[in-house]
């Protein structure tokens, strides 16, 4: 399975998540930095970390998906 990162726009979420599973990035608490691309720079480390560390069957995806 090669799964990707994905950005994702639902009704209730928007930001990353994975391309094979319901996993979706949450980021943990506010990002304090000196400058915004410290911030950056920290935001994406965290979420690469988490994203490379999740296992896809523990964020299985609906078997029924609401359509909308």
């Amino acid at each position: 399975m090669l799964r990707r990162l994905v950005w994702i726009e639902s009704q209730n979420f928007e930001g990353f998540g994975c391309s094979e599973c319901n996993w979706m990035f949450q980021p943990a608490g506010a990002l304090f930095a000196a400058s915004l691309d410290e911030m950056k720079e920290k935001y994406e480390a965290q979420r690469d970390k988490e994203f490379a560390a999740h296992v896809c069957g523990q964020h299985p995806r609906p078997k029924n998906p609401k359509t909308e």
